[in-house]
């Protein structure tokens, strides 16, 4: 079937207006991009994606929400964006409430959105990667500098102003890599841990993956637990105001959140956290392995509750908040989880 032309979407998008985004955007099958694009010259405009140039501008308007997510996980976090770093392989965003790992490379299409609404214009910037998947979303709040918006606009606006795009096959999530057989030398280096970030590289020097490296580490490396596990550990350290970190993310962008939870609502399949300035979705159907995980580190030890989709993706992690707290309380809940038999690669 031929791809539908900006003038079609943006026709078909007047009859549906309330449906979300990205919804609406699969039951046309066009990405969220594509989308956005073909109101490029009315609500669009396309403005450069490099986090480089972006980023301090986001960082200029103030109180924002800040929305990172996958295909099972929706993370969302109002706070200023401080302390941006770049960096060769990854960026960062430090700042105390908005705390960001950013990848440029899958930082390829971006717009300048304005929307209007009984409230007054609705502003956001979104970022795309090289399939038109979401990589990243800013959402202005009522308190942000709106009168810095048409100076970000002049100046991050691109000379070509498509509303068509060239896009790349959506790349599949890379399977489990394990081999049973390095096992003994996985776990020995695993031993001499010293920082949580070098774990990708110790299970990538044993052909694997961080999934493939959890199915064969065993105890008490790593303990398989039930499905509800995560719900079981959002609700319990809410009522223990046990403080956390949260990281959701894909290839392009990790967001983290650091602090207590607070409301924990379920509705059908989604449980959500609600709170004033935090926000997470996550749809606990999609979850089909769950992780308790141990590393070394100098320190201390870490622990952490990490839950995949069937397909192989990390949905989400959530580790002790570490920042001058005791990490006893976190470390207990973890221990408590209920675990499962261990499973075969």
């Amino acid at each position: 079937m031929a791809k539908l032309g900006p003038d079609q979407i943006s026709a078909l998008r007047t009859e549906t207006p309330n449906a979300r985004a990205r919804d609406f955007a699969a039951s046309l099958g066009i990405t969220e991009a594509d989308l956005v694009a073909a109101f490029v010259g009315t609500t669009a405009t396309v403005v450069t994606p490099h986090p480089d140039r972006l980023l301090p501008w986001i960082g200029r308007l103030g109180e924002v929400m800040a929305l990172t997510r996958n295909e099972s996980c929706v993370h969302e976090r109002v706070g200023t964006y401080l302390d941006y770093r770049s960096g060769a392989h990854g960026a960062m965003v430090l700042g105390p409430e908005i705390d960001l790992r950013v990848f440029a490379k899958h930082w390829v299409h971006a717009f300048a959105v304005e929307e209007a609404s009984p409230d007054g214009p609705k502003r956001s910037l979104q970022v795309f990667d090289a399939a038109g998947d979401a990589v990243h979303k800013v959402h202005l709040k009522p308190q942000s500098n709106h009168a810095l918006w048409p100076d970000l606009l002049a100046n991050m606006r691109l000379e070509g102003q498509p509303q068509t795009l060239t896009l790349s096959p959506r790349r599949p999530v890379d399977p489990a890599r394990a081999d049973r057989d390095s096992a003994p030398a996985l776990r020995a280096a695993w031993n001499r841990m010293t920082d949580t970030h070098q774990f990708i590289g110790l299970a990538k020097d044993h052909g694997m993956n961080r999934l493939g490296a959890y199915r064969v580490a065993g105890a008490p490396y790593v303990q398989r637990l039930e499905p509800e596990a995560v719900t079981l550990t959002l609700t319990q350290v809410a009522n223990a105001a046990i403080p956390v970190m949260i990281f959701v993310g894909n290839a392009g962008c990790i967001q983290i959140h650091g602090g207590p939870v607070d409301r924990i609502v379920p509705m059908g399949p989604w449980i959500n956290v609600m709170d004033p300035r935090f926000n997470l979705h996550l749809r606990a159907d999609r979850i089909a392995e769950v992780y308790a995980v141990w590393k070394p580190t100098r320190t201390g030890d870490v622990f952490s509750v990490e839950a995949f989709a069937a397909d192989g993706e990390l949905i989400l992690q959530i580790f002790g908040y570490r920042k001058d707290i005791p990490v006893a309380p976190w470390n207990a809940v973890v221990r408590a989880l209920p675990r499962l038999q261990e499973v075969s690669a």
